[in-house]
């Protein structure tokens, strides 16, 4: 087939091809953005339990301390959960979570919010290289905020993401080829030799 002959059947396959992909790639993007939506929300289903518990323990009348763990966090390193007891200023009355040495102090608007009677949820990132998934929940005393690394979390995210753009790229590969053929193959299409 000389190269004039080519020209109609990759324009066939070209405009055939052409919406199928815009289809595949916001088929793609949607993937992606449900994959990433669910595995950040599902970061929240530990620490709103821990946070709730909490809560309902302060209001039971026990020790900011004994609802906290007894082993501070290193927020910075450790994937484990960890809780903060706050009272109505926003001052650290107990914490299970450190971060350089220090009590963590989200900022005061992340714990204010909580007191309308709704968990806050919030990314928090206190400093370069460490993002917390936080849930703060308001007690009769103050408000209880539980967090954790969201350090795993992103690292599949970011899995999730390249083997989406990995699919979206063999399915445009995929669909160039296939619609070639099928131009090709199709009755007035294709040329005789």
């Amino acid at each position: 087939m000389t190269s004039d002959a080519r020209r109609p059947v990759l324009r066939t396959a070209f405009a055939v091809f052409l919406p199928l992909a815009v289809l595949a790639t916001l088929l793609s993007g949607l993937v992606a953005v449900v994959a990433q939506q669910g595995l950040r929300t599902g970061a929240d289903s530990p620490e709103l339990q821990l946070a709730e518990d909490a809560a309902v323990a302060l209001d039971a009348g026990a020790a900011p301390a004994a609802v906290t763990g007894g082993v501070a966090v290193d927020m910075a390193r450790s994937l484990a959960p960890f809780v903060v007891g706050f009272d109505t200023a926003g001052h650290v009355l107990a914490t299970g979570g450190r971060l350089d040495g220090a009590d963590p102090a989200p900022p005061i608007g992340v714990l204010q919010h909580a007191t309308s009677g709704t968990p806050n949820r919030v990314t928090w990132q206190p400093r370069d290289g460490v993002r917390i998934a936080t849930v703060s929940v308001a007690w009769g005393g103050g408000t209880v905020m539980a967090g954790r690394s969201l350090r795993e979390v992103e690292r599949r995210v970011d899995v999730t993401q390249q083997l989406v753009m990995l699919g979206w790229a063999a399915t445009l590969v995929v669909l160039a080829i296939a619609c070639v053929v099928a131009v090709r193959i199709l009755p007035g299409t294709r040329q005789r030799g």
